[in-house]
């Protein structure tokens, strides 16, 4: 116990602080790249069209976490500490993206004219496309060499997927001043097929190419497809205000509600990079015991909820420079953004505490918050954006997102009250 809690104390020199370093250094070139291009593209696109892009794209982000099946996070859980088993678990990586993936493209495509305004579900399958197979190449990317430690690699392709895409909506901004969603769509899809590429041809390049056992799903699928539902739940109370305002055709208050949402995300970057250089500890400290988890669950608890209250003050106060940057159009988005400025804050807990209950191996729980979570947005938003429009969409998310802190918190309480008697 004395080893371990002289490890905890220095938190600060571990590996793990080092890669929260690499990840808060890419991501945080990565902010101003997003910064530059939330701006070009608001200005490129308008609100409406931008409102069209965010409901396509959040209808398909919703079902995108299933195109994996939960396997980045069983790579993590049974790949971290032992390298010998990266090319069976790759391969289950990536038999499942392309199948499970194009499967969802085609399911997302039909469903999407049936739930989408016509607008929005015109450009769902191009949506669908970068979302539930380019860019779960990347993501899965980042989980391979998050599991190895090496976040510096993460923190590098982040930064040039960014790039690409802020380069893009530049050079579309310089030849056509103004672009249709459908447009934009294209165009990012095939920046994101770019950066598939780029992501697989690090993979094979640093840790070789992956291996196909056909057994490797079947002894995994009950896992992984609870480690997927807590991802969809996850992207569900985040993206269902944006589909469902989609839904009623209100494309230009999705406009003005996805571009302060967007520097939400932005402002919670931080908070995901600690998140994402604690799991491979975490999952080795669930390993070993209560008191090792315990303890560096509430250091890390420690730390990021004064940053999110940071982030959110923040948030609240570089408001009114979005009409600015972004253009008068966007004017309204300086209130949304700070009713939605909480949210960082509550992220903080909720996302701290959360993969405190993944490491503890108490995925379960996790996910039964999350689903409460997706199931408190739904009737919220179901209520409240018909009669209020944005405004009820930014009230259902300071909802959801602060209960759903509380709930994380008082399972992790009572999962260690549970260990430790």
């Amino acid at each position: 116990m004395v080893v371990l809690t002289e490890e905890i104390r220095k938190l600060r020199s571990s590996r793990m602080t080092s890669n929260a370093a690499w990840m808060m250094l890419g991501q945080g070139v990565s902010v101003v790249l997003q910064a530059v291009y939330f701006a070009i593209l608001a200005r490129l696109l308008g609100p409406a069209n931008y409102g069209v892009y965010a409901g396509a794209f959040a209808f398909t982000n919703i079902a995108s976490q299933y195109s994996t099946l939960g396997a980045g996070t069983v790579f993590m859980r049974y790949v971290a500490g032992r390298r010998a088993e990266f090319a069976v678990y790759w391969g289950n990586i990536v038999v499942l993206t392309l199948v499970i993936g194009s499967l969802l493209v085609v399911a997302l495509g039909v469903a999407g004219h049936y739930l989408l305004n016509p607008a929005s579900a015109s450009i769902v399958v191009l949506a669908a496309i970068s979302n539930c197979l380019f860019f779960q190449f990347c993501s899965e990317m980042g989980r391979v060499f998050q599991t190895f430690e090496k976040m510096r690699f993460t923190a590098m392709i982040n930064m040039l997927t960014n790039f690409m895409r802020t380069a893009t909506a530049g050079a579309m901004m310089f030849t056509l001043h103004r672009a249709t969603a459908y447009q934009w769509a294209v165009a990012s899809t095939a920046v994101s097929f770019v950066a598939a590429c780029i992501a697989i041809g690090c993979i094979t390049y640093y840790f070789g190419p992956p291996r196909i056992l056909p057994l490797m799903f079947p002894k995994h699928s009950g896992e992984g497809l609870g480690y997927a539902f807590a991802g969809s739940t996850s992207s569900a109370y985040n993206d269902l205000d944006k589909a469902m305002l989609s839904h009623y055709g209100m494309n230009l208050a999705n406009g003005i509600y996805s571009l302060a949402y967007r520097v939400i995300d932005v402002a919670t970057i931080p908070i995901l990079a600690i998140r994402e250089a604690a799991m491979p500890r975490l999952f080795e400290r669930g390993r070993m015991g209560t008191g090792a988890m315990g303890q560096l669950s509430r250091a890390l608890l420690s730390r990021a909820v004064p940053l999110g209250a940071a982030l959110s003050l923040g948030a609240f106060l570089v408001a009114p420079i979005l009409p600015r940057v972004a253009g008068h159009n966007f004017s309204e988005s300086v209130l949304a953004l700070r009713w939605l400025a909480i949210i960082p804050l509550f992220r903080s807990i909720h996302q701290m505490a959360g993969s405190a209950l993944t490491g503890f191996g108490m995925q379960r729980y996790r996910t039964t918050s999350q689903l409460i979570a997706a199931a408190l947005n739904f009737i919220l938003n179901l209520y409240l954006i018909p009669r209020h429009g944005w405004l009820g969409a930014a009230w259902s998310s300071i909802a959801t997102d602060g209960m759903l802190g509380a709930l994380n918190l008082a399972l992790l309480r009572r999962v260690q009250l549970r260990a430790a008697r």
